[in-house]
């Protein structure tokens, strides 16, 4: 998946809460989605190892290659559901952000959630139904401010309304409000350059790429804009212009002339402390300054004044906004333009701040790649953006037993330019997938190598002069050497004659198998198709007659392992897919004295039947509960027992039915 095949995929959404940047929707509507696009959200959250419980909801990006999984825990039971977490993925960047409002006060809420069900959803008429409330009472004329709890609730309370059992009723007294009503939303200004503070940063060289970014009050994202057109790992929220996005962590966060705009002192705390807690190294602080002369000209309001635009601004001194940073988060800000402080979390960064901070960067202009791809988190992502090719290589991995060599897989070139050599790959892939499967797999392809070069020693093949490369590296990779490979096939094949061995095998095969018939201390019979799931003796046992009889194609159904005499039986039934088949060919193989002996039943009266044929059909297969169930009828009429091999001539099954006035029929047994 690219971002090209993303953006298609998504111009295909209808359905679901489509805003200007992006469209929500519950994952119980992702029937109505592109079926490829549903598997690769999911693909995503595999890889990043999210449990498909602690999410409900999708936001897809329009514009950029990005996704974010919600959980909305309270989504069918409350009105105005709150988000308790949220998972940005940034598919360009292969990144990810998760943020956490557990503990918030003031967690963003969801709105119209009739729009993020199916029309036939039995919750739509009564989210349609909670939307359309909200519309008599006014309460979506302005939809910037209505994204989070707090500024909802105060919005539903200065419109008369209150939220009982989730539904919207008038006061029955209204709380008048005393307080100046602020247009907090004509403080954002549209910029045409990087702001102060960004450029401070950009001066001491921390928008080179290496470290992600998050805007705390973005405005209306100018920055974000120009950062992210310089590969910049940025994101950012804002109450008005960006609700929706997500408070996340990242190693610099930016709150660029937030706090003098805010006009609550609580609020203006909470957001500094907000802001220090998303920061992961370094918290960039900036206001607006002025002197006692240039604010006696505004109206006095609060801490602060009202501007012209009845905007609210507080003004503050140097000294007086680092001494309030400094006593409200207990940490030493550090000036480093009018008005801009940075606080540093990462102390070992503060100490090489103020070690060089007079040393000379490059300037803005210069453009910078993007960040390395290095954490655990972005490779899982760029497997999982490229799941048939790394599955390709994993099923390779599988089929070999060991890691390709560069040459023996196609796409070798294109897993190293997203990531490294095939080892780097493979260890990688061990991690997502599991070390069992490839040990299994590993031990598979050792069996058929020993199994391999044991048929060579009993057929007499000289050794191979040369070998091929591809071989030379499974001996080298799964037994070091030539010489260690053949005195373990060399042992194995001389096991087969070990008639106490062959017994326990046999035992642990029925054991094994799907199915099988195991009679004690005699023989093992079994379908054709388990012969490569048998242990490995026995593989080496049935080979080397095999090596005698030649390719079984479709020739043989049913194999026989005489335990004691050394001997293998393939029989052929006239249709082996009916519910009681007959026996047309028997091949003995003798392997003691080298000899194969055929019996044909040409004559079809003197064909012997295969009775309780659903021992020999796994549990899965289709046929299973049907033919079990025709077998208990059956042997209730032969009087014999459905749960062994019943060995009856052809014109025994005919005289016992015949005296019980029953035919079968297909798979029914009807009256005569």
């Amino acid at each position: 998946m690219n971002s090209v095949k993303f953006s298609q995929l998504i111009r295909q959404v209808s359905q679901g809460k489509h805003l200007p940047e992006a469209i929500y929707i519950h994952k119980d509507a992702f029937s109505v989605l592109p079926t490829e696009l549903v598997t690769f959200i999911h693909a995503v959250a595999t890889a990043l190892k999210i449990d498909t419980d602690t999410w409900n909801l999708v936001k897809l990006f329009k514009r950029d290659f990005r996704l974010s999984l919600l959980s909305y825990p309270t989504f069918y039971t409350d009105s105005y559901p709150s988000l308790t977490q949220s998972v940005t993925v940034d598919l360009n960047k292969l990144s990810h952000r998760v943020t956490t409002y557990k503990d918030s006060d003031n967690p963003p809420i969801l709105h119209r959630k009739e729009l993020m069900v199916l029309p036939n959803s039995n919750y739509h008429s009564l989210f349609s139904q909670i939307t359309e409330e909200g519309e008599n009472a006014g309460l979506y004329q302005n939809t910037r401010i209505i994204g989070f709890k707090q500024s909802w609730e105060n919005l539903i309370r200065q419109h008369g309304y209150e939220v009982v059992d989730g539904r919207l009723f008038r006061s029955a007294m209204v709380k008048q409000t005393h307080g100046h009503q602020i247009d907090r939303h004509l403080t954002a200004i549209t910029r045409y350059a990087l702001s102060a503070p960004m450029k401070a940063l950009a001066k001491q060289g921390y928008l080179q790429g290496d470290y992600s970014l998050f805007d705390y009050g973005c405005g209306r994202g100018d920055d974000m804009n120009e950062l992210l057109a310089h590969g910049i790992d940025v994101m950012g929220w804002d109450p008005n212009f960006y609700p929706d996005g997500d408070k996340t962590n990242a190693d610099i966060v930016n709150l660029g002339f937030v706090l003098n705009v805010i006009e609550d002192k609580h609020e203006r705390l909470e957001a500094l402390l907000g802001a220090w807690e998303l920061a992961n190294r370094l918290l960039v602080v900036s206001v607006m300054l002025g002197t006692n002369e240039f604010v006696s000209q505004f109206k006095p309001y609060k801490d602060g004044v009202i501007t012209s635009r009845n905007t609210f601004q507080k003004y503050y001194q140097q000294s007086e906004i680092k001494a309030y940073i400094e006593r409200s988060l207990d940490e030493v800000p550090i000036a480093v333009a009018p008005g801009i402080f940075f606080i540093f979390k990462d102390k070992l960064a503060e100490q090489d701040y103020l070690q060089n901070r007079y040393r000379r960067y490059h300037n803005w202009q210069q453009r910078t790649s993007p960040t390395p791809i290095t954490t655990e988190d972005k490779v899982h992502l760029i497997i999982a953006q490229n799941k048939a090719l790394f599955d390709a290589f994993w099923q390779q991995s599988l089929d070999m037993g060991r890691v390709p060599a560069q040459d023996e897989f196609n796409d070798s070139a294109q897993l190293k330019n997203l990531i490294g050599s095939n080892n780097k790959v493979h260890q990688l892939l061990l991690n997502i997938y599991g070390k069992d499967e490839f040990e299994e797999a590993k031990q598979s392809r050792k069996e058929d190598l020993l199994l391999y070069f044991a048929m060579g020693l009993f057929e007499k093949r000289r050794p191979y002069t040369q070998q091929p490369d591809s071989l030379k590296r499974d001996i080298k990779a799964l037994f070091d050497d030539y010489r260690t490979v053949t005195n373990l096939a060399t042992e194995l094949l001389f096991a087969i004659a070990d008639t106490k061995l062959i017994d326990e095998q046999c035992a642990k095969a029925h054991q094994q198998l799907p199915a099988s018939i195991l009679n004690q201390g005699h023989s093992l019979i079994f379908h054709k198709s388990y012969i490569d799931s048998l242990p490995l003796l026995l593989r080496v046992y049935v080979g080397a007659a095999i090596q005698m009889y030649g390719e079984l194609d479709d020739a043989i159904d049913l194999v026989k392992i005489h335990i004691t005499s050394g001997k293998l039986t393939l029989t052929l039934y006239d249709d082996f897919e009916q519910s009681v088949p007959f026996l047309v060919e028997r091949i003995k193989v003798k392997m003691a004295v080298q000899d194969i002996d055929f019996f044909d039943y040409v004559e079809a009266s003197r064909r012997p039947p295969l009775l309780n044929k659903h021992l020999l059909l796994g549990s899965l297969d289709e046929q299973y509960e049907k033919q079990k169930s025709f077998d208990k009828r059956l042997s209730k009429i032969l009087g014999t027992n459905d749960n062994t091999e019943v060995i009856m001539p052809r014109q025994a099954l005919e005289e016992r039915l015949l005296l019980a006035g029953k035919k079968i029929v297909g798979f029914r047994i009807t009256s005569s």
